[in-house]
């Protein structure tokens, strides 16, 4: 089942931050890079076009018609016969270096009759080689970790008076925003030294988003965090 809560969040996220970033503000397109992986987690479907004006305008996304894809010469028939939303890259399950689907969106796809392709992939490279894309938009994004762009959507949603969107990354808790597979790899101190977290805590104590975190399904039960230091100091604020 897809995970509904970490979709919205993403999308409202993308949203929030579009709204308080400048235009041509380069730094939005690595936010989002940093959200979309972050969402690659969990157990989520593909949202892009929840949101596609504002990556197709923020130079995340990139849309073409479909005759502009580099292999349109050799493959016009395939390009020409898809009639609904695909995926361009093509797996073969019983290769020994098959390891799954998660390079799906590297070779673009197609919801006709536009191609699309986001930024930092392969068939971005690709029309940035053949001249499709120029300039700025050449460049690949830099991603900061999640941490430090949840810190801008916090400062974004403050003025937006937006708790429940300040709650709910929140709530998320701290394996999921600072850690990873082997969980968060930072002590308290580290932590509590970190300016993205003390900003993000800031904010959350400033528009008593607490209870909405706490409410989170993410969230860590209270009878839990008891001798675990890492959680009981991120929710003792």
């Amino acid at each position: 089942m897809s995970d509904h809560l970490i979709e919205d969040l993403i999308a409202d996220s993308i949203r929030v931050l579009d709204g308080h970033a400048e235009a041509g503000d380069p730094r939005v397109r690595g936010w989002y890079s940093a959200l979309y992986r972050f969402q690659s987690g969990f157990d989520c479907s593909f949202t892009h076009f929840r949101v596609m004006d504002i990556l197709l305008r923020r130079g995340y996304t990139y849309r073409f018609p479909v005759f502009l894809h580099p292999d349109y010469a050799e493959r016009s028939e395939y390009f020409d016969a898809l009639t609904e939303f695909t995926g361009l890259r093509t797996f073969d399950e019983n290769a020994p270096d098959f390891q799954g689907y998660g390079s799906w969106l590297e070779d673009g796809y197609v919801e006709p009759p536009f191609l699309y392709c986001d930024v930092d992939t392969e068939l971005w490279r690709r029309l940035a080689t053949a001249g499709r894309l120029q300039g700025p938009d050449t460049a690949p994004p830099r991603r900061p970790p999640v941490i430090e762009v949840v810190r801008e959507i916090a400062v974004a949603a403050e003025k937006e008076k937006d708790r429940e969107l300040i709650g709910t990354w929140y709530g998320l808790g701290c394996e999921a925003l600072l850690g990873g597979p082997a969980g968060c790899p930072f002590d308290v101190s580290e932590l509590a030294d970190m300016p993205a977290v003390q900003d993000l805590r800031a904010i959350v104590r400033r528009t008593d988003a607490l209870p909405i975190a706490q409410r989170s399904p993410y969230a860590v039960p209270v009878q839990f965090v008891d001798g675990h230091d890492l959680e009981t100091w991120w929710w003792g604020l």
